[in-house]
């Protein structure tokens, strides 16, 4: 599970936009270096054997150079499990929280925990626009049901209100080609925000990558493409 994460978008609320703060819960990050290679492990038995460490996942997170200028990480959302793994929770909620939708830790709705993470947000200093990205390591073929977690999550979501301004949030879902092994994108929209937003997860292997973008003027759909593109080449690349 992850730390508490902030996420920000972009609402029309009188002329400002404001920064909407919702939290996921999680394990402790690491910034510590390692092997770019998968995890090795002394025991054949070993669940997590093969599996990216936080470390190694960390290091396909796309750059600072990926993102526009006015983009800027937030230091407080930056976390990854570091070397070790930590206990999976693999059985779906009954009914999904769909306010988790909102923020950037979003996966969790799919209610199924990997076994090591890593994840970082940029936001723009000049229109708090919100980039989020993060992916997830997960044993067996949990991931392909994280996939299938999520699709049901988003299909018993049509909506849900909005926290700070009081509103419907529409959410819609779809799969989507050419993304990885599988892929799922999401879309919110909400008369009272300037922009909507975008969200999609794409499952590579055992690894599950999911972002979030606020960015533009297409509810963030073309910075959410081209940002999970981007990780999903590089996980390729650790393979």
């Amino acid at each position: 599970m992850h730390f508490a994460f902030r996420a920000a978008r972009a609402l029309a609320v009188a002329t400002l936009p404001l920064v909407l703060t919702l939290t996921a819960c999680g394990s402790s990050g690491s910034g510590s270096s390692g092997s770019a290679g998968h995890a090795s492990s002394a025991s054949a038995g070993d669940p997590n054997a093969g599996l990216l460490t936080g470390t190694q996942l960390k290091k396909a997170l796309a750059p600072a150079s990926f993102f526009a200028s006015g983009f800027a990480v937030d230091p407080s959302g930056a976390r990854d499990s570091g070397d070790t793994y930590t206990p999976p929770s693999t059985a779906p909620a009954a009914k999904p929280d769909c306010t988790r939708l909102g923020g950037t830790a979003w996966i969790d709705i799919a209610g199924i925990t990997g076994v090591s993470f890593a994840q970082n947000d940029y936001v723009s200093k000049n229109t708090s626009e919100d980039i989020a990205q993060e992916i997830d390591a997960y044993r067996g073929t949990t991931a392909a049901r994280v996939m299938e977690a999520l699709e049901k999550a988003v299909t018993a979501c049509t909506g849900f209100t909005d926290s700070q301004t009081h509103s419907k949030v529409k959410v819609t879902g779809r799969a989507t080609s050419g993304l990885g092994d599988a892929a799922y994108t999401i879309t919110l929209t909400d008369s009272a925000w300037e922009n909507g937003t975008t969200l999609v997860a794409a499952r590579v292997g055992t690894n599950v990558v999911s972002v979030m973008s606020t960015d533009g003027h297409d509810n963030g759909a073309a910075t959410a493409k081209k940002l999970t593109e981007r990780i999903v080449t590089a996980l390729k690349q650790t393979s």
